[in-house]
């Protein structure tokens, strides 16, 4: 009589089907690593016990280095960023699909010398299993830093010219140029913009974007009139802009928060929105909604651009190997142009 085949050993990947649970969450909980709760660790063992899963020891070696948290590093000036309606979506998002793989999420600020050297020792010292990082700008060291890090690293946002092998970003171009054809189709001919820091790659391709449409328009583009992304830079650089251009009749501000600068200065020189002067942001933010009046916009899906950052890193983590992924923009019209 023929020998019964022999059986085959269950995989991490049914104990995790059974339990209900993320992978990472079950290899965790398989190697008694810190950051998961008693339920989902109790589900884990139930479905070993059930299936008679024996851990492979040398993936349990990896599991046990896990530090059970990921880091959010923005390399700005203010810690009062991380207030900025920006960026607290994109810590909503990644917040959400962290919690989905049991991590926890760090936020640091790296901008003094203090602040970078502390993020060059969490990446160098692994203190965390991964780190996204957001907001650099041209020949920033923590690009650098990146590039010799011991642990999975992904960009939101490429950083200038660098390309990175893990990033999430949005179509900056070609939400730009869809915002600046659409000043066009409007009738609008001497179309300005105000863009963000040309010292980061969004500031640069948003820009881009609106220079093509004017090209392709057969229309001459402005010099770039810089803001940094705030309120106040979109007021100045549209005081500015009236300044050296008092017959524009329309303006691509390369965010909300300048867009609403933008309005306000023109609002108190007496120009009529979009009568005299049609206007166009970017992000689709609450302040584009409560604009006077309410600012037509670029949409990006900022909630997005964080979730699918977290779920790029914590592919990684787990030793996957996922391709860059660029999000998409949409035009959101409401009264301003």
């Amino acid at each position: 009589m023929a020998e019964d085949a022999p059986r085959r050993q269950p995989t991490l990947d049914e104990v995790t089907e059974l339990a209900g649970v993320s992978r990472s969450v079950a290899s965790r909980a398989l190697n008694n690593a810190p950051h998961v709760s008693r339920a989902k660790r109790e589900a884990v063992e139930r479905a070993v016990r059930q299936l008679g899963y024996v851990p492979n020891p040398t993936a349990r070696a990896l599991a046990t280095r896990q530090t059970g948290a990921a880091a959010l590093v923005v390399s700005g000036e203010d810690p009062s960023i991380f207030a900025d309606p920006f960026f607290a979506q994109v810590i909503v998002g990644a917040s959400a699909a962290l919690e989905e793989a049991d991590l926890h999420l760090m936020l640091c600020l790296a901008a003094s010398d203090r602040g970078r050297k502390r993020v060059e020792e969490l990446l160098r010292s692994k203190g965390a299993d991964g780190v996204m990082l957001m907001a650099l700008r041209e020949n920033d060291p923590l690009a650098r830093m990146a590039e010799e890090a011991v642990m999975p690293v992904v960009f939101g946002g490429r950083p200038v010219g660098s390309a990175p092998r893990w990033y999430v970003d949005v179509d900056n171009v070609g939400g730009a140029r869809e915002a600046t054809e659409f000043l066009v189709s409007r009738g609008r001919t001497r179309v300005a913009a105000i863009c963000g820091r040309l010292d980061t790659e969004a500031g640069r391709a948003r820009y881009r974007g609106y220079r093509d449409a004017m090209l392709a328009a057969r229309l001459d583009p402005f010099p770039p009139q810089e803001g940094d992304f705030t309120e106040p830079s979109g007021a100045a650089a549209m005081a500015a802009l009236l300044v050296n251009h008092p017959d524009l009749d329309g303006v691509f501000a390369a965010n909300d928060n300048m867009g609403a600068g933008a309005l306000r200065t023109l609002r108190e020189a007496g120009r009529l929105v979009p009568a005299d002067v049609a206007v166009v942001g970017f992000d689709d933010l609450a302040v584009a909604q409560i604009a006077d009046p309410p600012l037509t916009t670029v949409h990006q899906p900022i909630a997005a651009l964080g979730r699918e950052m977290a779920r790029m890193l914590v592919a990684l983590i787990s030793g996957q190997d996922p391709t860059p992924l660029i999000l998409p923009t949409r035009l959101v019209i409401r009264f301003s142009a």
